[in-house]
């Protein structure tokens, strides 16, 4: 008996209920298109262990920012309220201080976690668009 792909219909090979291909035109990032590419993106050792304490940082910019942005919401990212990453970037740097350590007064981050944010933003809707192109 055949299975087939919950939003296209195509027949599928696997057990799966959606064909890769849907899958990436949702956004989401495949780890079953190859054990090889898999290995090279190695998210836990090439990225977590590496930025711990900054991730974490990150982590609550975003938790602080939903409270501002969304009250009473649960944790989301509005992406129709924050479309001009490179400006808020821009402004982050020019905003950091000699010492890289000032202080966001808005959401009492540092500014350099609020760029860090805004950088992963910009790179996120990057791919995004190149997954999804319109």
């Amino acid at each position: 008996m055949n299975k087939y792909c919950q939003k296209c219909g195509i027949v599928l090979n696997m057990s799966k209920t959606v064909c890769l291909d849907c899958q990436r035109r949702a956004g989401a990032l495949i780890a079953e298109d190859n054990s090889a590419r898999r290995k090279g993106m190695p998210l836990f050792s090439g990225c977590l262990t590496y930025f711990p304490d900054a991730l974490l940082a990150v982590a609550e910019h975003s938790r602080k920012a939903n409270e501002k942005h969304n009250p009473g919401q649960p944790l989301h990212w509005s992406k129709e309220k924050s479309k001009d990453h490179a400006d808020c970037i821009a402004r982050h740097l020019v905003d950091i201080g000699p010492n890289w350590d000032e202080v966001d007064p808005e959401l009492g981050s540092y500014h350099a976690t609020a760029l860090a944010w805004r950088a992963l933003a910009l790179l996120q809707t990057i791919i995004e668009r190149k997954k999804n192109p319109k």
